[in-house]
């Protein structure tokens, strides 16, 4: 059973989206999306900050030891150039330090583009296998970890924060864009839309979807910074 659940070979379907095993992790991460908020104030939940960067920081390096085993590491596949990847490590950071600079950019592309993976996933393995497990909990451990920052450290962000995440991650994408061309990669989906079910298959090819993406983004950011727009309204 143990060397099934790492095979990369056992437990793969074309696609996952909206499974019973997909269904279910929804349910568990909204069910403590919901958890966390309600007990933010209470004195053991400063517990979980440490427990998310741990869950981060395993699931990254295991995924990397997992890839080089099997023979699945490519640089094509496998640098951390997804935006669920940079999502990943600025979390780990932004836990660590408690960094307030790293979660007013975070916090835009990291619920926005994290929720994105987690409601449309682009994986081809089902439970029980490894991948599933970790693709899973680690874009939970993103949410919940910017979360944590909203509710229990109280950070909060303003307009400007949403201008410069915005501008962050367009100059990330411009980088990633020529890696792609240079390396034949899809890292951030910028050459190629997932073969998997995504939002992305109601855009237009390629390279417009690119810039139908842009437009999506900046809807996505305004509609996450409304919540703190109208709280600081009503301060």
């Amino acid at each position: 059973m143990l060397e099934q659940f790492f095979h990369p070979e056992t437990f793969r379907e074309d696609a996952i989206f909206l499974s019973t095993p997909h269904v279910g992790v929804l349910i568990i991460f909204f069910s403590a999306v919901i958890s966390l908020y309600l007990n933010r104030n209470n004195q053991y939940i400063y517990s979980v900050r440490w427990i998310l960067l741990l869950i981060i920081i395993i699931s990254e390096i295991s995924l990397q030891i997992w890839s080089m085993i099997t023979g699945q590491w490519s640089i094509q596949n496998y640098l951390p150039l997804h935006l669920s990847n940079l999502s990943l490590y600025l979390c780990a950071y932004m836990l660590w330090r408690n960094s307030f600079k790293v979660f007013e950019v975070l916090y835009f592309f990291g619920i926005g583009g994290v929720m994105q993976a987690l409601l449309t996933p682009d994986l081809f393995y089902t439970f029980p296998h490894y991948r599933f497990f970790h693709f899973f909990l680690a874009h939970m451990a993103v949410v919940l970890g910017i979360l944590y920052m909203v509710w229990v450290k109280k950070y909060t962000v303003t307009i400007k924060s949403a201008i410069k995440s915005y501008a962050v991650i367009n100059v990330i994408a411009f980088f990633v864009f020529w890696i792609n061309q240079l390396i034949g990669s899809n890292y951030m989906f910028l050459a190629e839309k997932p073969s998997g079910p995504s939002l992305l298959d109601y855009l237009g090819p390629f390279p417009w979807y690119i810039f139908q993406m842009q437009l999506i983004a900046a809807g996505v950011y305004l509609i996450l910074y409304l919540p703190f727009y109208f709280k600081n309204r009503t301060a």
